[in-house]
């Protein structure tokens, strides 16, 4: 029997391989398809050659293409839960916020306050929520994430071959990515090149935090003034590494952290401007070019800012 939707407990399942699978690993194939089965007992099957593909046995390793045959044998799997639904606020605000669409890629404003995936006491993030509103795609997955109070472009690949191709051209630096960021204070003229490593720590609370270390990674961000302000510095930044928290940590480096910003921000400086209208962290992914395949022109997208994001920019040039 071949079953392209599920799996039924207790008896051997074959599954048809198809393009939206075609590259991934299989072991990294079984961990999504056997929820709720310990990684530990996907390789032991492995292992012992009870999964096989078109007949043979494989290793973790193998890159499964369209066309194979996977043989998995009886195990328990989780009981599968109904996905959570989707506000009708929620999918009008994300459907007005798609930027860019053809039948591999889609690129969408982000909105602040919205992780991009579900965990950590989230139920449901951006890729989630499209799952749900998307129900025939038959492959959506994030190309790269952004912080849940950053707003702006994020690309999620329609197809697993895009997704792989992405993957090699942000490993690459080929794509470019420009934030527009508003930081405390003057930023000096100077400072246009941040190479400082970081590393991730975690709190006594759980909480994730990220500084500046010589045992970290290493971290390059490009900083460029945009509008200079009594109070702040708007930036345009461009990172060239891609660090958890990267921009937030380097602004605070160099004594300039980003308004909005509850975790690394100036708390005085972020009150004064909450009063003047600023309740999230002022930090956008306002424009990606991306490098298409087979020749194809630049992709270039962009994204405004948000009207609460242009009405502190307002009264800054209005003081």
């Amino acid at each position: 029997m071949i079953d392209n939707k599920g799996l039924i407990k207790n008896e051997v399942t074959y599954v048809e391989v198809t393009d939206s699978h075609a590259g991934q690993r299989i072991d990294n194939f079984l961990l999504r398809k056997l929820k709720g089965v310990p990684k530990s007992r996907i390789y032991r099957i492995l292992r012992k050659g009870e999964v096989r593909v078109n007949k043979s046995r494989i290793k973790p390793e193998y890159k499964l293409r369209d066309g194979d045959i996977v043989r998995i044998p009886p195990i328990r799997t989780a009981e599968d839960k109904s996905p959570t639904g989707v506000s009708d606020r929620l999918s009008q605000i994300l459907s007005d916020s798609i930027l860019y669409e053809d039948d591999r890629l889609l690129v969408i404003n982000k909105p602040s306050g919205l992780a991009v995936h579900g965990g950590s006491g989230i139920s449901q993030g951006l890729i989630e929520a499209l799952r749900v509103m998307r129900p025939e795609a038959r492959f959506l997955e994030l190309v790269h994430r952004l912080d849940r109070d950053t707003s702006g472009c994020v690309m999620v690949a329609k197809k697993r071959s895009m997704l792989r191709y992405l993957h090699e051209q942000l490993r690459n630096g080929t794509i470019d990515k420009r934030y527009l960021a508003l930081a405390t204070g003057r930023w000096p003229n100077r400072r246009k090149l941040v190479s400082a490593p970081l590393e991730k720590n975690t709190l006594q609370s759980g909480e994730r935090m990220v500084r500046v270390s010589v045992d970290g990674k290493k971290s390059v961000t490009e900083f460029a003034i945009v509008t200079r302000y009594d109070l702040a510095t708007l930036i345009e930044v461009k990172p060239i590494t891609g660090r958890t928290h990267q921009i937030r940590v380097h602004a605070l480096h160099v004594g300039h952290p980003l308004l909005g910003d509850d975790k690394y921000g100036d708390q005085d400086a972020c009150r004064l401007f909450k009063a003047r209208g600023l309740n999230r962290l002022f930090l956008h992914a306002a424009s990606l070019t991306v490098p298409m395949p087979e020749e194809e022109d630049d992709l270039i997208v962009s994204a405004e800012l948000s009207p609460e994001l242009q009405s502190v920019l307002d009264a800054l040039q209005a003081d």
